[in-house]
């Protein structure tokens, strides 16, 4: 991996976090183009350069993080379910990153669900302004982040669209699903690279296209997620519906023709 792989995929994973279209599934597609998908480091560097994409969440939102306890108690909570089924299914996990065919049939069948989700919701949005989560809702909000552990899931349409069965408008959704991030991915985050170190061992130079990565994530996400919520809140979610199908089915039919690859099929 070299520094053009690097700003490549971080530049992906700053546009795709927090977009409902799966930041892991365009990385692993990006990284399959790029002929580097099966290499251990470029594994763990997809997941540690979301470190950068939060920063931008507390840069954008950092007076929502100096609220009240409780504004921590609700992440924690909605965090937890994530935290314990990734540590129980990690190694199934990480046989699913390599699988480009699963990445595929779950854009499609997510884009799916995308193109009825405003219909279903519509009634939400007739509430205005912020809303207040139970502690029971948002731990419902975590189970939902659970199901975006499937590679081409996007742990962003999982718990926005979790958000929104909990009756939060589009923008409230949204920006829940923002603030889970932080915990969520800083966890996943520090775990990769700590397995990492003790598995293979980190060099100077990964260190070095690993902080590049996340500088390049930072400044691509500060700008995606402005635009996001904007763009949600006027059109919501069919756009990002057929997106995800066309590009579905794109590799579906790159991966028949053998001209993109998967590293270690499951």
């Amino acid at each position: 991996m070299n520094i053009w792989h690097a700003i490549i995929l971080a530049i992906i994973e700053g546009i795709t976090e927090f977009l409902p279209i799966s930041s892991t599934g365009h990385m692993i597609i990006g990284s399959s183009f790029l002929g580097i998908a099966s290499n251990e480091y470029v594994k763990m560097f997809t997941v540690a350069i979301q470190f950068g994409a939060i920063l931008s969440v507390l840069v954008l939102y950092w007076s929502k993080f100096l609220q009240s306890v409780d504004f921590y108690l609700k992440l924690i909570i909605a965090f937890i379910p994530a935290a314990v089924f990734g540590l129980l299914l990690n190694d199934y996990i990480d046989a699913l990153l390599d699988n480009t065919w699963v990445v595929a049939v779950m854009l499609i069948a997510g884009g799916v669900v995308l193109l009825f989700v405003d219909r279903i919701f519509a009634k939400n949005e007739a509430v205005q302004g912020e809303q207040v989560l139970s502690n029971k809702k948002a731990l419902i909000i975590g189970f939902f982040q659970v199901i975006a552990m499937i590679p081409g899931v996007s742990r962003s349409a999982a718990t926005i669209i979790g958000g929104l069965t909990q009756q939060l408008n589009r923008k409230n959704a949204a920006e829940f699903s923002f603030f889970l991030a932080v915990p969520t991915m800083l966890a996943a985050t520090g775990y990769k690279m700590l397995q990492y170190q003790l598995d293979i061992g980190f060099s100077p130079g990964d260190i070095q296209i690993l902080a590049l990565g996340n500088i390049v994530a930072f400044i691509v996400a500060l700008i995606a997620i402005k635009g996001f919520i904007g763009f949600l809140t006027k059109y919501g979610f069919r756009f990002f519906g057929y997106y995800r199908i066309i590009v579905g089915i794109l590799i579906l039919i790159l991966l028949s023709l053998g001209l993109i690859t998967e590293a270690n099929p499951v």
